[in-house]
């Protein structure tokens, strides 16, 4: 075993790079392992490996690459992201580690399977029917009646969903994802068609260890219809740890968590909370997306992240305390900018007065003048995310309105401007 503890973190892209730095702040060595020989679209681009003490590459031989994780003598074995849960999976338990299994994996990351394993188990899950075609989807959808949802199978970020209040829209969705790559890069060769449920969303982080569940923190979401989305999330907001809502979240999160078979590790699980009470939407083995469990790290003095190092690192202390309140309550929000246009960017009209605001904590610019802007039809095409902090959740909510008031058309100079943006259509 190494004089440091290792741990290894399977796809480790973009923004979840952040669990990779909570490890090392706490003196511990990682190993990055790719799960596909090719980076996904959406992650291309440089990225540094020089906090990595190595960077193995599974191209396909599992054999392979536990004799390559195992020369690191690693404490666990970590999913990074969405892309590699199967994978961690699949390493951990062939190295006797902490692991969750790959009896389940499949559940965890296919949505149509996630719904019916839960369901089989006994929790409240949606009614859904897996299509390939639009016929397969028109008769449904005329079973069914009112609004459905079509999404990919395995994708993540919003990529792909869509609403829809007719079969012939649904029939349209279908066409749209079968046959193309979703978010990352693989082929969707099949969509998932669910009933539309109606009620406020919720997004629960947890960790894990032993099955044993710590509820780090809990988002509310509000959502808007715009750029031909019904249901397009414009913001989050960190919520009180204890209450009502809370509980009811928290109990039925676990419910979830048990019958995916996530006993290990980091978990992010959606939740609309309707009329006949919570329903899941959709759960993934990781860190929470976003960045927000930073900001909640931030806001409330720990999160998702120091709980997860917890959980590996020193299992014992997180067994004994995985009930403990959170040593600070700020209140947080994360504000997306939705840009009706698709364009080059010329320029912001009025991101000054965004900073001015009183709770105003971070802006986060994904596009900047001179750039290609396109309307906001999902997670991945905000241009810009305004973070919110402050002790006052009324000053928080009041700016996060304002923001709401300020972003229009009118904020953003385009050139040229124009009404269908094929490239953000993608829902």
């Amino acid at each position: 075993m190494p004089d440091s503890p290792l741990v290894a973190v399977v796809d480790s892209y973009g923004l979840s790079k952040v669990l990779v730095d909570e490890f090392r702040k706490r003196g511990t060595s990682v190993v990055r392992v790719q799960s596909t020989p090719e980076v996904p679209a959406a992650y291309r681009g440089p990225f540094d490996l020089s906090d990595y003490v190595a960077n193995i590459v599974h191209q396909g031989d599992l054999t392979a690459t536990v004799a390559a994780v195992a020369a690191h003598s690693p404490t666990a074995v970590v999913a990074g992201g969405e892309i590699g849960v199967e994978l961690a999976d699949a390493l951990s338990e062939a190295l006797g580690l902490p692991t969750n299994g790959t009896a389940l994996s499949t559940a965890r990351r296919d949505k149509y399977v996630m719904i019916e394993t839960i369901k089989q188990a006994g929790v409240t899950g949606a009614r859904q029917r897996l299509v390939r075609t639009g016929q397969d989807v028109r008769e449904w959808h005329r079973s069914v009646g009112g609004r459905i949802v079509v999404k990919p199978l395995r994708s993540a970020a919003g990529d792909g969903i869509a609403f829809c209040d007719s079969p012939d829209e649904s029939a349209a969705a279908v066409a749209r994802i079968v046959g193309s790559e979703n978010v990352f890069s693989m082929p969707n060769t099949a969509a998932v068609a669910q009933e539309y449920l109606r009620g406020t969303e919720y997004m629960v982080n947890t960790v894990s260890r032993d099955g044993r569940h710590r509820v780090c923190e809990i988002w509310r979401t509000t959502r808007i219809t715009a750029n031909g989305v019904a249901d397009l999330s414009d913001t989050v907001y960190l919520m009180p740890r204890h209450g009502r809502v809370q509980e009811q979240l928290t109990a039925y999160a676990g419910q979830v968590l048990d019958a995916l078979g996530i006993r290990h590790g980091p978990a992010h699980v959606e939740i609309k909370l309707t009329n006949s009470g919570p329903v899941l939407v959709e759960a993934g083995a990781r860190i929470g997306g976003a960045n927000l469990p930073h900001y909640a790290q931030i806001a409330r003095g720990q999160s998702q992240l120091d709980w997860t190092v917890e959980a590996y690192l020193r299992p014992e202390h997180f067994l004994a305390h995985h009930r403990d309140d959170d040593p600070l309550a700020l209140h947080c929000a994360f504000v997306g900018l939705v840009s009706p246009y698709a364009g080059t960017l010329r320029a912001y009209r009025g991101l000054d007065a965004l900073r001015d605001l009183e709770s105003f904590h971070e802006m986060r610019v994904a596009v900047a003048p001179g750039g290609h802007i396109r309307r906001t039809v999902d997670d991945l095409s905000y241009p810009a995310v305004v973070v919110l902090m402050h002790e006052s959740e009324e000053t928080v909510l009041r700016d996060a309105n304002t923001i709401r008031y300020l972003d229009g058309p009118s904020f953003y100079d385009v050139e040229p401007v124009t009404t269908h943006d094929t490239a953000g259509d993608r829902r």
